[in-house]
């Protein structure tokens, strides 16, 4: 199964595995084990082969370094973001800005941003005092990999089509210039997981949390993109709400394809169950969602 379609968002999606694949990061290796497979797991390697297959993956390629494969990742899913969500202006008008987040310094933190602001005085007090760092850590700390954020507008733009705030109301809103000059306001968050593993598989589960828990004001859609290959380490993220709004694959009509092909009850099932229960979308869901 594949997406043939000839709309915008189809050929976004195209140019985003085209992307993966002239980049490195999607490949097989000499043996046919698909970079985003588990070479120790034949499940595993037998959906993200029936993928790449789909996906008309022909080069023959080693397995890029696990940081290096999810960086190229993050800014291929960045890429896609930019050139489709832009189209949902008539949906989400704005001043939007979407970026690929660099590095772990303080220019990466969410405290740059309206809502999360207040984090720079926590961590200034956190470093000057041993007891509350020992309380608190570093739980406060929030370093996404793709934000999307837009920023304030001026009165005029408000009252373009007739007097809707003026000098007496409104005074403390920060889509409003006059009172939020200097800070855009986080709009989402993107986790990029290329794959999922056990041990690291609760990484965007505490990073949601961080979100929740630390902002003043409005809560950014939270979402994960990953191209893992097994249901069951796709449901290890997807499963339950409260902290992710959803999971989205990479190419889920391929894996589906996959998994149903197989015949693999469990899997099939816990698959469907995911898509069913909107908790596993495909990625080009995700532009569409984030403008709700």
């Amino acid at each position: 199964m594949t997406v043939s379609g000839t709309s915008a968002f189809a050929e976004a999606r195209r140019q985003f595995h085209a992307g993966l694949l002239a980049g490195g990061v999607l490949g097989v290796n000499e043996k046919g084990v698909p970079s985003n497979a588990d070479s120790s797991n034949r499940t595993s390697i037998s959906y993200a082969r029936a993928i790449a297959d789909t996906l008309k993956v022909e080069t023959v390629s080693e397995r890029l370094a696990g940081q290096t494969s999810g960086g190229e990742f993050e800014q291929a899913t960045a890429n896609f973001l930019a050139d489709t969500f832009p189209q949902l202006s008539m949906l989400r008008p704005g001043d939007w800005e979407i970026r690929k987040v660099s590095g772990r310094g303080a220019a990466a933190q969410a405290s740059v941003f309206e809502q999360y602001a207040h984090l720079v005085d926590l961590d200034r007090a956190v470093k000057a005092n041993p007891q509350l760092q020992a309380v608190l850590g570093n739980g406060y700390t929030i370093a996404p990999d793709i934000v999307i954020s837009r920023g304030s507008v001026g009165d005029d733009f408000i009252n373009r089509g007739g007097e809707i705030v003026d000098d007496t109301i409104g005074l403390h809103a920060p889509i409003r210039r006059r009172n939020n000059p200097d800070l855009r306001i986080l709009h989402a968050v993107v986790s990029c997981k290329w794959t999922i593993r056990s041990d690291r598989a609760q990484n965007s589960r505490s990073e949601a949390l961080n979100l929740i828990r630390n902002r003043k004001g409005r809560l950014p859609h939270i979402a994960v993109v990953t191209a893992e290959p097994l249901p069951s380490r796709i449901a290890s993220v997807a499963l339950g709400t409260g902290d992710i709004d959803c999971v989205y694959h990479f190419a889920l009509p391929e894996l589906l394809a996959a998994v149903d092909s197989e015949g693999h009850g469990d899997a099939t099932e816990s698959l469907h169950m995911m898509i069913e229960g909107k908790r596993l979308k495909d990625i080009s869901d995700l532009p569409l969602d984030l403008a709700v």
